[in-house]
């Protein structure tokens, strides 16, 4: 009993210590894309995800040499550790959703979207939106070096490569989300989405525990032998999904900040625009209308087949999330952009006629 009771509530100080990392590191002050809703000043962020990162993956690791904890001790509370992940994420998701007034919506739909847009905490010191994600990312980087030390321990000469790429490419995933913090405040969920069960239950659990599904399903399965061509190929999609990802966010960001440059001095901006508004249709944002959620998707794909157990159908939970998170969003994407921009999208449509998939969707 102790042993669990010590496994639930390790994330609860593992996210204590994240914000008061967060409070304490030196973070650059940038300001934002969304406005507050009542004063409509555009928002200020201090952004620190790396070093915060950083600090405490560091902190893991001398842990871990001076044997004060062992190196898959997270592994092995596992199933406590998500226990108390998913506590925790109730009780801030009830929380945050009954302490601001009603949307109007039904009790259901606002526990589940959300009341609040954009809350801010402490003297607007922490973001909940970007503190979420931060949070999250920590605690699945913890995640996935604990498994992995399970596996190598458990392994040692014989682990497979096929888990090592695994790991390599999620920590590459994560890196780059904290390297580019900056660029996410001009993404999706920092204009439209509210903070509610989906995006609280979801970065304190589902992001740190279930994003990870694909090692608790092999990190105690021997190499499968994967030839290491295939490992190249599985690495080449990440990379690809990572390129169409990775490029659409910067070029919009860029087109956001500064409308005439030329995205990696290539890609020239090509515009619709009724005179006050402007949507984008070169580069990337030529291919498809969302090319960035395809680019999601491959990342995922890559990651998962790079275990080399496609046979094992529960680590197809992870890009299955991003087919059934992404498709939904870009449908009401279309729909607040059709709202916002009228007959300006109806021209940008023709422009560029393809969801998702460039020729085929």
């Amino acid at each position: 009993m102790t042993d669990f009771i010590m496994g639930f509530f390790a994330p609860w100080l593992i996210y204590a210590l994240i914000l008061a990392l967060h409070l304490l590191i030196p973070a650059r002050k940038i300001v934002g894309y969304v406005r507050n809703v009542q004063t409509k000043e555009l928002l200020r962020y201090r952004l620190n995800g790396l070093p915060v990162m950083i600090a405490v993956l560091g902190l893991w690791a001398i842990l871990g040499s001076l044997n004060l904890v062992s190196w898959d001790w997270l592994y092995y509370h596992r199933w406590s550790g998500l226990a108390g992940a998913c506590t925790l994420g109730l009780i801030f998701s009830g929380a945050v959703v009954f302490s601001a007034p009603s949307t109007g919506r039904s009790i259901l739909a606002d526990l589940f979207f959300g009341r609040l847009e954009n809350p801010q905490f402490l003297s607007h010191r922490v973001d909940a939106k970007m503190f979420l994600y931060l949070a999250g990312a920590t605690m699945l980087a913890l995640n996935l070096a604990s498994f992995l030390s399970y596996h190598l321990l458990t392994f040692s000469a014989n682990s497979s490569p096929g888990i090592i790429l695994y790991c390599c490419l999620f920590f590459w995933f994560l890196f780059d989300y904290m390297v580019f913090e900056h660029v996410h405040l001009y993404t999706y969920d920092l204009i439209a989405e509210r903070v509610g069960f989906k995006l609280g239950w979801g970065c304190l659990t589902f992001y740190p525990y279930v994003y990870a599904v694909g090692l608790w399903a092999t990190a105690g399965l021997p190499d499968p032998k994967t030839p290491s061509l295939l490992l190249a190929l599985y690495g080449c999609i990440f990379f690809a999904g990572w390129i169409l990802a990775r490029g659409a966010n910067m070029q919009k960001y860029l087109f956001k900040i500064r409308p005439k440059a030329s995205f990696l001095g290539i890609f020239a901006p090509k515009v619709v625009t009724n005179g006050k508004q402007s949507l984008l249709y070169s580069g990337f944002w030529g291919v498809s209308r969302h090319v960035n959620y395809l680019g999601e998707i491959l990342m995922a794909t890559g990651i998962t087949l790079s275990l080399g157990w496609p046979g094992v159908l529960v680590v197809w939970l992870y890009p299955l999330y991003y087919v059934f998170l992404l498709f939904p969003r870009e449908h009401a994407d279309e729909r607040r952009c059709a709202a916002k921009y009228g007959p300006l999208w109806d021209e940008y449509v023709r422009h560029v006629p393809k969801r998702i998939i460039p020729g085929v969707y």
